[in-house]
């Protein structure tokens, strides 16, 4: 069975270009990154020009109320954090942006302070989508963040920055996959709304057909990845492979860590090297957006 397809884009043209070409589209994910490749975008900084941060945001928005006319599927926007972000900036963010368009998902990246806006805006009825994930224990206290969400939540892998470290970044995926289906098994009778698969796996920076192919077989609910690996994906015939196994030999695997589900999602605490990978994605994001805005 093939799990759901997100275009990763912030550029409604292409929605209509997936479309056209897969036949479907089941939503979309955006990123500030992405919002700066908006052609709109472009055009305004065209010539090293910079843009009113209220001018970028609404183009944001824009963009997101033309795409959800085009999917009724989830449409994930992202709050702009860095390292120093509150929750409750995030939060205020995330409250302007989710009213939008309908089937809004909120990401947050997942470090603490995302964590605990995580935790309220679902305990609120609001829809997340984590990202910048990167291992096991960011993925189990987004488990456990979001254990009062009234709508499925989202756990978004990344498993390409994996791959640049020597590691099979897909082992992400097939670990959170497994530790998710334990932690289900362990559910205490009876915790208020906390239901089984309440969170859905979003196979996430998605470079390559390996990547692809490995989601698919490893059970993923969602991949996301730009418009040129679904028109692959269709120029090599639709599979749908039941199993795997990596093209690159040379990538260590990504081990599995045997985890116990708790409530208290502040006691998975993030590692140096995640808090690397971590920094670099939010640097990453950071700097596109400021790299356009006008201060």
């Amino acid at each position: 069975m093939l799990p759901k397809f997100f275009l990763d884009s912030c550029d409604p043209a292409q929605t209509k270009e997936m479309i056209a070409t897969v036949g479907k589209i089941d939503g979309q994910t955006t990123n500030p990154t992405l919002l700066v490749k908006n052609p709109e975008v472009q055009r305004f900084v065209a010539g090293g020009k910079r843009i009113k941060e209220s001018d970028l945001l609404t183009i944001y928005k824009e963009a997101i109320v033309e795409i959800a006319h085009l999917t009724d599927g989830a449409v994930s926007v992202e709050v702009y954090a860095d390292w120093h972000t509150t929750t409750q900036q995030m939060l205020t963010q995330a409250e302007e942006m989710f009213g939008w368009a309908p089937h809004v998902y909120m990401k947050f990246p997942t470090i603490p302070a995302g964590l605990r806006a995580a935790h309220e805006f679902t305990s609120r009825g609001g829809r997340v989508n984590m990202t910048l994930v990167f291992d096991q224990l960011q993925a189990a206290a987004v488990y456990s963040a979001t254990r009062n969400t009234h709508a499925p939540a989202f756990v978004s892998p990344f498993v390409g920055r994996w791959d640049d470290r020597g590691y099979q970044g897909v082992d992400l995926v097939k670990n959170i996959v497994a530790m998710y289906r334990d932690f289900d098994a362990q559910l205490p009778a009876g915790e208020s709304r906390v239901k089984p698969h309440h969170v859905e796996v979003l196979a996430a920076s998605v470079r390559t057909m390996d990547h692809f192919y490995a989601s698919i077989a490893y059970g993923a609910d969602i991949i996301t990845a730009p418009l040129t690996t679904f028109q692959k994906w269709v120029a090599e015939g639709r599979k749908e492979p039941e199993a795997f196994a990596p093209s690159n030999d040379t990538l260590k695997p990504l081990e599995y860590q045997k985890l116990t589900y708790t409530t208290e999602f502040q006691t998975y605490k993030i590692n140096d090297d995640k808090e690397a990978l971590l920094a670099q994605g939010l640097k990453k994001f950071a700097d596109d957006w400021n790299g356009v805005v006008e201060r």
